[in-house]
């Protein structure tokens, strides 16, 4: 049959279904996963066509996968986080979501603490288990919505589960018509997307899934999961680790609706982010991401990576406060005692450093040069210099005007005496063998060694700032 598409304004065919395929073996597509060598990245050049839905989102796991991949949050430290993502979010709702564990009751606690809150968002979701006792919890603690973990690949479903894929399948619809019942809005986290039999299982059982949202009403979701971090973005890549393909497929063969279908990822091979924007890209509304990237193995796609990516997609921040991107980081590393490595792009220490100094020289001359854009109004974050053997006179004068907050006519200039003096007590220590950058208690010192007077003027500036 043909129908006519709203989004493409074509003529389209609509007259293939696709039905569950119950296989005697697993495909466990062993022609790619060996499991002996690495993962193989195999191309059918089938090319589907880019597909930005109208509004998309940010939602968050920090609390649940993220979680388990680190020593527990306090509640306290939960309430705090769940308000900061709100002020990350803004008005509008970029980050739209937020799933809580529901299982001890320091995490009934902690979410019953952030609905107090009363804040629009993030809304409060939760994840459960495909039973009927975790139902009881979720309805208990007055979550609209909740995740449901239903396994897609053989994998999962003959290696883990020991069924057969329609057993799964009629096990899986089972819990969600058991969620309809409950009046609780499911969202299905198909497990292992990208190494399941994506037209034998994955698109018959969302089409199965689509069925029973239109005949009850509730907008049911899915979530395809890249569990082992096995998607692939690039044009033309094969089924089932095609994240283009595998968006392409659920919207047009299984009529998911954009707004609920949603991209979980995992950095096993270094693609989290890259995924999360194809996803966007050819159809998915929603991706589900964790502060810092943290989660399983490689962690999660990091929420502040895919901030900046919304903003850099669609022009503006949508509403949210970027700044607030720096105040998580400070709060994980002091609060938490989480350790940012300090290249990490957005919220390490070192990500607008630099310690060049022919870059610190041309920092100095115009701060555009070397910083990838505006970080002090941004992300309040200004660029800065790390001074080691490498520096340079450049390289300290940009350290003491970012340091002590000195601008325009009352900026340090490299040609300065102070800045040599102190050059010179710098390339003393590294003569004696050192090899770590100094630091800014060090810097402060010496320049007080070099010139008293200098010294307290720019320490009564920055503290007048």
């Amino acid at each position: 049959m043909l129908e006519f598409s709203d989004q493409s304004n074509l003529l389209e065919q609509k007259n293939y279904r696709y039905e569950l395929q119950d296989v005697e073996e697993p495909n466990l597509y062993r022609e790619l996963f060996d499991y002996k060598s690495v993962p193989k990245i195999a191309f059918n050049h089938r090319v589907v066509p880019m597909h930005m839905p109208k509004e998309i989102w940010i939602t968050d796991t920090t609390f649940r996968d993220g979680q388990q991949s680190v020593s527990p949050f306090s509640v306290e430290q939960i309430v705090t986080l769940f308000k900061l993502l709100s002020k990350l979010s803004g008005p509008n709702g970029v980050v739209r979501q937020s799933e809580f564990f529901l299982y001890t009751e320091k995490d009934k606690e902690a979410l019953r603490k952030c609905q107090e809150l009363g804040l629009k968002f993030p809304e409060i979701t939760s994840w459960i288990r495909a039973n009927a006792r975790d139902f009881e919890l979720v309805k208990a603690m007055g979550v609209p919505e909740t995740g449901i973990l239903v396994s897609c690949s053989d994998y999962h479903i003959f290696k883990k589960m020991h069924l057969t894929r329609r057993q799964a399948m009629d096990q899986y619809l089972g819990i969600v018509k058991s969620a309809l019942e409950h009046g609780i809005v499911p969202r299905c986290h198909f497990e292992d997307t990208t190494r399941a039999d994506f037209y034998g299982f994955v698109v018959p059982f969302a089409t199965e899934l689509m069925e029973l949202s239109k005949e009850s009403g509730v907008p049911i979701k899915i979530r395809a999961c890249d569990t082992m971090g096995f998607g692939v973005s690039f044009p033309g890549v094969a089924l089932p680790r095609s994240v283009p393909g595998i968006m392409y497929g659920l919207r047009h063969y299984a009529d998911v609706p954009e707004a609920q279908l949603e991209w979980h990822g995992h950095n096993d091979f270094y693609k989290v982010v890259a995924n999360a924007d194809a996803a966007w890209l050819y159809g998915c509304a929603a991706v589900n991401c964790a502060l810092m990237g943290i989660g399983e193995r490689t962690g999660n796609c990091p929420l502040e990576a895919m901030a900046i990516e919304y903003a850099g997609l669609r022009g503006d921040t949508g509403g949210m406060d970027l700044s607030v991107i720096t105040e998580i980081a400070e709060f994980f590393e002091k609060d938490i005692g989480y350790v940012i490595p300090p290249r990490t792009p957005f919220v390490g220490r070192n990500f607008n450093s630099t310690r060049a100094g022919i870059h610190a020289d041309g920092l100095l001359k115009d701060e555009e040069i070397y910083n990838i854009f505006d970080t002090a109004s941004i992300l309040n974050r200004p660029a800065t210099v790390a001074v080691d053997s490498h520096s340079g006179l450049a390289g300290i004068a940009h350290w003491l005007n970012g340091f002590f907050g000195l601008k325009g006519e009352n900026a340090v200039d490299k040609r300065d005496k102070v800045v040599a003096e102190i050059k010179t007590l710098v390339d003393a220590e590294y003569e004696k063998g050192r090899n770590t950058v100094m630091g800014d208690e060090e810097l402060s010192d010496m320049l007080f060694r070099a010139d008293p007077d200098f010294f307290d003027s720019v320490s009564r500036h920055k503290r007048i700032l």
